[in-house]
């Protein structure tokens, strides 16, 4: 179970008293995390995720509550901090940043088709409106220095394979660097994955887990959705499924030239970002108790993206 930080019945109680939701009636650790520690929480008042943040810097918390504040603002099925009756967000519990939020409706799925994937595009294209006029600063601890810097490390204990197809992304990354940084930003949800989405049907009823949010290029946003929703098991792209996201978010937020020019290295450098966060995790937990993601998915998918035909639609 991925719960890093337990939790006894009597704190949990104590620190649930000030929001006035009333006694309570049960909780549980949520298995799916691999980097905070979840629970689900029933009170009197209804279903609450509580959240005890693990990894970053407790400095950037406010960012996040900030950030879902506004998209709740929007009309977007996002969680929120809720308040105490004294008007706090963000409260510690064992020692650990601690949030509660409401329980979103729906579940996740694993067998995604087109309308699933026209539903994502959407609500990816709806938080970039809603942020890109004004984002709110956050630079990610995982772009693009991070890979140049981690990735030459990694690359040298895999196999010569994987050590070939790392380093030839590596050098993509420090040559489009430039170009990246002049893409067209808003703010990020950054780790948009099927297991960060709930459904009712294929209407998408929920989107959870910003804490890898931050400010970055739109597109950047779109690779990793992308990557994550359209592609097989041998990790190709599913183009009815890649065009049903791209289509959705296009009609919302049509794409520039210069996001078209780059599109393929996106796909490319979204890929390894999560291959390395994943090798690292993977050395990190080995041997413990704890949700560890297959780094070898993102070395298929990007071994599959030397070779992108899909285009970007709409680009002006």
């Amino acid at each position: 179970m991925s719960v890093f930080t337990p939790l006894q019945r009597p704190q949990l109680e104590t620190f649930l008293a000030p929001y006035g939701l009333g006694r309570l009636l049960d909780f549980q650790g949520i298995e799916a995390g691999s980097e905070n520690s979840n629970f689900f929480v029933s009170l009197e008042q209804g279903e609450f995720v509580l959240t005890l943040v693990e990894r970053g810097p407790s400095e950037d918390l406010p960012f996040f509550i900030e950030l879902l504040d506004i998209l709740h603002d929007a009309g977007l099925p996002v969680p929120y901090a809720l308040r105490t009756d004294s008007n706090e967000a963000l409260r510690t519990l064992a020692g650990k940043p601690a949030l509660l939020q409401p329980r979103l409706s729906g579940r996740h799925i694993r067998d995604v088709n087109a309308q699933h994937c026209h539903e994502v595009g959407e609500l990816l294209a709806r938080i970039h409106l809603a942020t890109r006029d004004h984002p709110l600063q956050r630079k990610s601890d995982r772009g693009l220095e991070w890979m140049l810097r981690e990735g030459k490390v990694l690359a040298t204990h895999q196999t010569p394979e994987a050590t070939a197809l790392l380093g030839s992304a590596l050098a993509e990354i420090a040559a489009v660097q430039e170009q990246v940084r002049k893409l067209p930003r808003a703010n990020l949800h950054a780790d948009l994955f099927r297991d960060n989405c709930m459904f009712e049907g294929t209407h998408l009823s929920g989107v959870i887990d910003f804490y890898n949010a931050c400010s970055g290029p739109m597109l950047y946003d779109l690779a990793i959705t992308v990557n994550d929703w359209c592609s097989d098991e041998q990790g190709r792209l599913d183009e009815g499924r890649a065009r049903a996201v791209m289509g959705a978010y296009a009609a919302l937020r049509p794409f520039t030239a210069a996001e078209a020019e780059i599109w393929p290295a996106m796909l490319r450098i979204a890929c390894v970002r999560f291959w390395l966060s994943r090798l690292i995790a993977a050395e990190a937990f080995a041997g413990q108790d704890v949700l560890i993601h297959d780094p070898g998915e993102f070395e298929r998918r990007l071994a599959a993206r030397q070779q992108v035909s899909l285009a970007l639609p709409f680009a002006l």
